[in-house]
């Protein structure tokens, strides 16, 4: 008999949230816990990956001692982060190197000037470093590559599973661009990578094992990427349907369907092509835009300049004023990313007078984070040839309503706030309830979307004075602006 309900493991980049939910997508039962990266030195971001996989089977097995059986288990995760492991015992070969890790940034840049091109942040380097560290033993031994997706179904698996889904595997920067059901064998020769290492690519909505390690083994349905699961969270599944989710970082996600994109690699606009999900052996694509730092910046007002002691402060300080009185910012902490990908463009603030005080420079700062998010707003639209006439938005920063008004009136179009701050978890739920029946196609997934609340435009934010600002901002270090993957 089914349960109607199903098990979601979403393993992010600073916490492990376990979840089940039924089949409209209604959380009936979460529970988190913290799994912080290790940054031993600067640019340097790794894991236990033994302890995410602990912490993974021992959320799951008590969330289902708590909450019954489930028809499905869903896997979401944090992209591009790279773990190597022995197949025959199971154990990482040395520490898992995060998606944020910045230690192969010079292979990257040497790969690109003899045309290969992969970044950082992907797996691809990341990979081809741990194997240089175990030198010629590495590549002789039988050993297994996944990213953090791929680690869990192994783990939940008892090792009966050796799989990533298309959305994971667009991410390693080890496919064949316009082919993502196959990895790229230039790449891997390049890289020096056996490809007896890689995972099968799966459909992000299918069965491919039983959770064997948990407690009925219920079927593991799903895989996907935390930004293509936050997409279906929040009910995006139709061409023109796009979200926002604004985390430490932020991330638009905009559907395109059928069609790939006409660029392989970043789009005039800066926006990237991704895989939105596979089902059925079918790919719907979309793009990608990104904005560096989002909640970056309000960390920095709390924990660096102590202007306000909470995050929530940053709301009720900033409404105490109707507008910046003239002070715009630039949220360049981490350089800008889409359109203009600028790693030497740094944070400023321009309109400063002896009147400004704390409010005008929280409400800016909150301001800035909203025309970013407009600019990726722009540069999706000029990407695709697709409209987009409203937004979705989850993340930390969406329980801000000084914010999320100013990000309304920067884009000029509804934003509609999703019922969980984090959608992530609830796409995953979706798509593993619709391999096992709950649900009869993924269009069909578009009527689980109901947006806690849904804030309209009230007023228009300067864009010509903000491009100015973004201007004067950018090539602020001329040697970290040179740089490009």
């Amino acid at each position: 008999m089914s349960s109607e309900r199903v098990l979601v493991v979403d393993v992010g980049t600073s916490s492990v949230r376990v979840g089940v939910f039924d089949a409209a997508g209604t959380a009936l039962h979460n529970v988190e816990r913290e799994l912080l990266p290790d940054t031993p030195s600067d640019g340097i971001v790794q894991f236990d990956a033994r302890a995410m996989a602990d912490t993974c089977l021992e959320l799951a097995a008590g969330a289902l001692e708590r909450a019954g059986a489930v028809d499905a288990v869903g896997i979401s995760n944090q992209r591009g982060s790279t773990i190597v492991w022995d197949r025959a015992t199971g154990e990482p070969v040395g520490s898992g190197i995060g998606w944020q890790d910045l230690r192969t940034i010079g292979t990257c840049l040497n790969l690109r000037a003899q045309g290969v091109r992969t970044g950082p942040n992907q797996s691809a380097t990341k990979l081809q470093w741990l194997l240089e560290q175990l030198q010629d033993r590495g590549r002789a031994r039988d050993l297994c590559f996944g990213t953090v997706d791929t680690w869990v179904a192994w783990t939940l698996s008892q090792g009966a599973v050796h799989v990533t889904d298309a959305t994971n595997a667009a991410i390693t920067g080890l496919q064949v661009a316009r082919n993502p059901a196959e990895w790229d064998t230039e790449i891997l020769t390049a890289l020096d990578i056996p490809r007896e290492m890689l995972p099968s690519i799966v459909d992000s909505s299918g069965v491919v094992g039983a959770a064997s390690a948990l407690p009925g083994a219920p079927p593991i349905a799903a895989l996907l990427g935390d930004q293509q699961a936050s997409l279906v969270g929040q009910g995006c599944v139709h061409p023109g349907d796009a979200k926002i989710t604004f985390g430490t970082g932020g991330m638009l996600d905009l559907v395109l369907g059928k069609e790939p994109p006409t660029f392989d690699q970043r789009g005039p606009a800066g926006t990237f092509p991704i895989v939105a999900w596979r089902h059925e052996g079918r790919i719907t694509w979309g793009i990608e835009a990104v904005m560096l730092a989002a909640g970056t910046n309000i960390q920095w007002l709390r924990d660096d300049l102590g202007l306000i002691s909470s995050s929530d402060e940053s709301h009720s300080l900033a409404s105490r004023v109707d507008d910046t009185g003239g002070v715009v910012y630039v949220p360049a902490l981490l350089g800008l990313g889409t359109p203009a990908w600028d790693y030497g463009a740094r944070g400023a603030f321009f309109g400063l007078t002896r009147g400004t005080g704390r409010a005008e420079i929280v409400r800016a700062v909150l301001e800035g984070v909203a025309q970013r998010g407009a600019d990726l707003v722009d540069a999706a639209e000029t990407d695709s040839g697709v409209a987009i006439p409203a937004l979705r938005v989850d993340g930390g920063m969406t329980d801000n309503d000084t914010f999320v008004q100013a990000l309304a009136d920067a884009a000029q179009r509804p934003v509609e706030i999703s019922p969980m701050r984090e959608a992530t978890s609830r796409g995953a739920a979706l798509m593993a309830g619709l391999a096992v029946g709950h649900h009869r196609s993924v269009d069909e997934l578009a009527h689980t979307w109901k947006p806690r609340v849904r804030v309209e435009p009230a007023r228009v934010l300067d864009r010509d004075r903000w491009q100015e600002a973004v201007s004067r901002a950018r090539h602020w270090i001329p040697e970290l602006s040179g740089i490009d993957f």
